[in-house]
C-alpha cells in the first residue's frame, strides 16, 4: 500500500496551531519556532497565514487561538455561515465592536461564529465558552431562555469560576438574575476586566441562541446599541431557522 501524499506546509502550520492551543498564555514567534523546530522565517510566514485566515490572533505579547479554530465544523454549520456572517459583520460595523453568535446545543453553550477586525478585536477567550456561561452576556442570555429544568441541569454541571472580581459565583444570585425578563443582557467586566458585553436573545422554534457585542468597559453601550442588537437577533433567527436544527 502506497504512502499518502502529505503537504509539508500544512503539517508545519498545524504544529504551530497545536503549540499555541496548548499554551495558557500568548506565545511569541521565536518561542514557537523553538517549540516546533521550524526556521524563524518559515514560522513568521505560516503565522501570518494563520492570522489572516482567522485560526490565530496576534496580540502584543504573542499569538493566541483565533475564532476560526474555535468554531465547530459540520455540514449544517458550513451551509449556515454564509448566511450569518454578513449579519455579524454588519452589526460589528454599526456598533464598533466584535460580534459573536452562540447557541445552546446538547446541554452546552456553543460559539458558532465571531466577526472582528484589526480595530475591533474579539475578546481573548482565555476561559472556554463551556465553562463561562455565568460570566458572559451571551451565556446569561441563553441560560435565561432555557426551561427551568435545562437551566438547573446546566448550572449543576458547571462550576461558577471566579474570573474577575465582578463575576457572579453564587448559584442563588445567578439564578435570581436569570429569572429576570430582559431584552438585552450584559456583563460588566465579569469575564474580562476592561471589557463589557451586551447580548440579545435568539429563539428559533425550541432552540435558544444569542448575538453579542464586546466593547471597552469605558464606553456605556446599553441604550445606544440595544436596537441594533435586536435587529441583528431577528435577522439571525430568520437565517438560522432551517440549518440550526442539524447543528
Amino acid at each position: 500500500m502506497s504512502e499518502p501524499t502529505l503537504i509539508g506546509s500544512v503539517q508545519r502550520a498545524l504544529r504551530l496551531l497545536e503549540a499555541v492551543a496548548a499554551s495558557a498564555d500568548p506565545v511569541a514567534a521565536k518561542s514557537l519556532a523553538r517549540m516546533t523546530g521550524l526556521a524563524l522565517p518559515t514560522t513568521y510566514h505560516l503565522l501570518r497565514t494563520l492570522v489572516f485566515e482567522g485560526y490565530l490572533r496576534k496580540l502584543a505579547d504573542g499569538y493566541v487561538v483565533g475564532p476560526a479554530a474555535m468554531v465547530p465544523s459540520t455540514p449544517a454549520l458550513q451551509s449556515l455561515l454564509p448566511r450569518i456572517r454578513p449579519v455579524l459583520k454588519s452589526l460589528r460595523d454599526e456598533v464598533g465592536g466584535a460580534t459573536y453568535l452562540s447557541v445552546y446545543s446538547e446541554g452546552e453553550i456553543r460559539l458558532l461564529d465571531i466577526a472582528d477586525g484589526p480595530n475591533v478585536p474579539c475578546v481573548d477567550l482565555w476561559v472556554g465558552v463551556h465553562d463561562s456561561g455565568h460570566a458572559t452576556a451571551f451565556g446569561k442570555c441563553i441560560l435565561a431562555g432555557l426551561s427551568a429544568a435545562d437551566r438547573a441541569d446546566y448550572i449543576s454541571r458547571h462550576q461558577l469560576h471566579d474570573l474577575t472580581p465582578n463575576t457572579i459565583t453564587d448559584r442563588r444570585v445567578l439564578e435570581r438574575q436569570l429569572d429576570g425578563q430582559a431584552a438585552i443582557w450584559s456583563d460588566a467586566e465579569e469575564y474580562l476586566l476592561g471589557t463589557a458585553c451586551l447580548a440579545a436573545p435568539i429563539r428559533v422554534g425550541e432552540h435558544v441562541g444569542a448575538v453579542a457585542v464586546s466593547l471597552p468597559a469605558r464606553r456605556p453601550p446599553v441604550n445606544g446599541h440595544s436596537a441594533a442588537l435586536q435587529r441583528a437577533a431577528r435577522r439571525l433567527g430568520w437565517a438560522m431557522a432551517g440549518p440550526l436544527i442539524s447543528i
